[in-house]
């Protein structure tokens, strides 16, 4: 439930890679006047590490207690806007502390508009092969649908809509909450 003070509230943004999580939650955070983070670009500054490399050296465990950690730490503020990663629910840890007290906006996507926002990305963890990129994409989001889909408190398809119609339609959602 959104209150008349969104300053004491956060607002927790889930959802697959590319579904525009971080552009989003810009946007989304101006509008409700809440501080914006993003717990990816959180743990590449202060790593001094991209995402990708994090996940070379120390693998997918290493980058997951990395983010249970910020998951943690930020949970435990107040009027934020955070933006997690597309694997944030895959930890049952991350699951535990985003319901404590906020507010989940699993933003939806589909396969294809997924694949074609990140077709170019260098950032993200995965195959440049195509045909195994959409594979690869499709096992995580059998795997993690479920959890976003539990999580949620907001569900917002993404696909085919403008930045501005996302927000707007979000901003309407929130306050009919």
């Amino acid at each position: 439930m959104i209150s008349k003070d969104m300053k004491k509230e956060n607002v927790y943004l889930v959802g697959p890679m590319g579904a525009g999580k971080t552009s989003i939650g810009q946007k989304l955070s101006q509008k409700l006047g809440l501080q914006f983070y993003d717990s990816d670009q959180i743990i590449e500054k202060r790593t001094g590490a991209t995402i990708p490399w994090i996940y070379d050296i120390e693998g997918e465990e290493g980058f997951q207690q990395r983010e249970v950690k910020v998951i943690a730490e930020f949970t435990k503020l107040q009027g934020i806007l955070l933006a997690t990663g597309g694997g944030t629910v895959d930890v049952e840890a991350n699951r535990i502390y985003l319901r404590q007290n906020g507010i989940i906006i699993y933003l939806k996507t589909s396969l294809d508009d997924q694949i074609e926002r990140i077709k170019y990305s260098k950032k993200r963890p995965i195959t440049a092969e195509e045909e195994a990129r959409r594979e690869m994409l499709k096992n995580l989001r059998k795997q993690r649908e479920p959890f976003y889909e539990e999580l949620a408190d907001i569900v917002c398809d993404t696909d085919g809509k403008s930045l501005p119609k996302v927000v707007n339609e979000l901003l309407q959602k929130l306050h009919s909450k």
